[in-house]
């Protein structure tokens, strides 16, 4: 009906306003709506404005402009100053007390904080989504019970757990006599607490204080994909190692160009690869990655990793330098061992 342009309802006793939507109809070239009992005000906008008052006779209690030749509308001035009483003798009274209250709690609430008293919990800052106590990690893994053990590293070890809620866990508790394995946490804890990526193990928790560092993740039903692989039962096919192949490709992207730093894993291997219930696969261990500024570029690349998961290059310059890893004594006992291994 948009392109009307005739309209006459002239005569048919219709009651009521004058629709508002009736502006719309920008082609109506005649409108006949007299001799009607509506009422209230013509509306303005549209064609309105190019009719005359022959459009309106008849219709007793119209108001509008006076070339139209009914009388004008009534402004309810005495609902807008009634309204406008309102407002000042009750709502602005209601939101100054309000707006007082809040402030009062704003100012305790501040107070509160500047006065709670330190713990010696640190949680690793962006990865925590609720807080865990020592005493619940405790519970979760029987006491860090050999039965619960799931791998052992350099740095730490990792339990499979059980929260107070029933949510399984993997709990990794680092080593902290062993030289590294603090350096280890905060790397983890400064790379994971950025990533957002479907393929790396997520973060749950932590807990640290002077003692006891820990990372509680994601638990992976299906174990790590090096235990897999040497599984007497052959129970990856050619489309599971594809799609695992797959997952590792878009971490690796994702670290390498898809941060706003890049990243360097240096330690990815099959023991680091897990899988979940549905084999998708998660990269994990991040415990001597680099975060790669041009301030430090040059030092980074000759980070060591796993001997056997490096890339060529690095074993050269192993070869090259078994002289000087000799300071190393975590890593190498004597030159000759040194050779072995980068030479293997």
């Amino acid at each position: 009906m948009k392109s009307l342009e005739l309209l006459d309802l002239s005569g048919n006793n219709l009651s009521g306003v004058i629709p508002k939507s009736l502006e719309d109809l920008m082609y109506v070239k005649y409108l006949n709506l007299s001799f009607n009992q509506l009422s209230g005000e013509i509306p303005r906008g549209g064609s309105f404005k190019n009719f005359s008052a022959e459009s309106f006779m008849g219709n007793l209690a119209l108001c509008g402009p006076p070339q139209l030749q009914v009388p004008p509308c009534k402004r309810n001035t005495h609902g807008k100053s009634r309204t406008k009483k309102v407002f000042l003798l009750i709502l602005l009274p209601m939101c100054i007390v309000v707006s007082l209250v809040v402030l009062v709690l704003m100012s305790l609430l501040i107070q509160k904080r500047r006065t709670r008293p330190t713990t010696n919990v640190d949680f690793c800052p962006g990865g925590t989504w609720r807080k865990i106590s020592y005493q619940e990690l405790v519970r979760a893994t029987d006491g860090f019970s050999e039965n619960n053990l799931l791998g052992k590293g350099s740095y730490g070890s990792v339990y499979k757990g059980r929260l107070d809620e029933g949510m399984e866990v993997a709990v990794k508790v680092f080593h902290l006599d062993f030289e590294g394995a603090l350096t280890s946490f905060e790397t983890e804890c400064e790379v994971i607490r950025g990533v957002r990526h479907r393929n790396f193990v997520k973060i749950i928790s932590s807990y640290s204080n002077d003692d006891f560092k820990s990372l509680i993740l994601e638990y992976m039903p299906n174990g790590s994909l090096e235990k897999l692989l040497f599984y007497e039962k052959n129970v990856l096919d050619i489309s599971h190692r594809l799609n695992i192949m797959i997952d590792v490709a878009l971490a690796l992207e994702y670290l390498h160009f898809g941060y706003s730093i890049p990243i360097i894993h240096c330690d990815v291997k099959p023991s680091n690869v897990l899988l979940d219930k549905h084999m998708v696969a998660h990269l994990s261990d991040f415990g001597i990655a680099k975060l790669l500024g041009e301030e430090n570029s040059m030092t980074q690349t000759k980070t060591l990793a796993t001997i056997g998961y490096m890339a060529p290059a690095i074993k050269v310059y192993m070869y090259k330098n078994c002289d000087q890893n000799m300071g190393e004594k975590e890593r190498y006992l004597d030159k000759e061992m040194c050779t072995a291994m980068v030479s293997c």
